[in-house]
């Protein structure tokens, strides 16, 4: 009797081992493929650096060269305007790179390649998660090359910063990697994603305070500012680099997290609806 109930308790943590198994198999799978196919297009690494270092180094310098500590609260005793907008082309990057991602699923439904994916054995939230996941590592890589060029202006990093600075990304990017797959599993041609998409990735970046201080905005665009999840990540980044914030880090993370979890949830509910051709 007793060995019986053994067994069956074995079986149930080999099966639940075996399915915890096959669905990091399945999310890897997606992953890889993904990631393979960021890693063939070096002009599309290229292209989505360049247009964070041209808004940089020609808009940081040309601004910062007309702004004193007197004259600009975004400018402080040690941190100058450049710098300061720094973390918020971190997140430019990301936002351009985490929504434009959704493209890909367009492209995966005019080659069929979306078709033979919800064909196979594997859950439609696996699928979408993978697919997360992907374009999270392609923020990271071109994040990574923007934090290297931020040490090379005199970005000073510690452990901790860069920790911060990483998990702030990664949660950003999962939000609007999500966002965009979901905004492509509406859509049927590149043209009309790009159209969409071009009202919510200038807003994302334009409202959230990466290029100007939050404090004493006009009442209407402090509430744009307050409902874009952008400003929430600039303001974690710019708070783990300077020190400087409007609000806690922890605040920046937990309303952060939420905004991931409502785009994840919504990703994952336009996912299931999606037609595969």
């Amino acid at each position: 009797m007793r060995g019986t109930i053994k067994d069956n308790n074995y079986d149930r943590g080999s099966s639940s081992s075996s399915a915890l198994e096959f669905l990091l198999g399945q999310l890897y799978s997606i992953w890889l493929r993904e990631f393979k196919v960021f890693l063939r297009e070096k002009s599309r690494l290229v292209a989505s650096t360049f247009t964070p270092l041209l808004w940089l180094f020609v808009l940081g310098s040309g601004i910062g060269s007309t702004t004193t500590a007197t004259t600009s609260p975004a400018v402080h005793a040690d941190i100058d305007y450049q710098r300061f907008i720094f973390p918020g082309i971190v997140c430019m990057s990301v936002i351009f790179s985490s929504v434009f991602y959704g493209s890909y699923i367009i492209w995966d439904r005019k080659f069929d390649f979306l078709k033979s994916v919800m064909v196979a054995p594997v859950s439609r939230a696996a699928v979408f998660t993978g697919k997360t996941f992907g374009g999270m590592t392609n923020s990271l890589v071109q994040a990574s090359i923007l934090l290297v060029v931020g040490a090379a202006i005199g970005v000073q990093f510690t452990v901790v910063s860069l920790i911060q600075t990483v998990i702030v990304i990664l949660l950003f990017s999962f939000a609007l990697t999500s966002l965009g797959l979901a905004l492509g599993s509406y859509m049927q041609s590149l043209e009309g994603f790009q159209m969409i998409v071009s009202f919510v990735v200038l807003p994302l970046f334009f409202l959230s305070g990466a290029l100007f201080p939050l404090n004493n905005l006009p009442l209407w665009l402090s509430i744009l500012t307050k409902i874009d999840p952008a400003t929430y990540a600039v303001d974690a980044v710019r708070n783990a680099l300077f020190g400087l914030a409007s609000q806690p880090f922890i605040i920046d993370i937990t309303v952060l997290l939420s905004f991931t979890i409502g785009l994840g949830s919504f990703g994952v509910f336009s996912f299931a609806r999606m037609k595969a051709v």
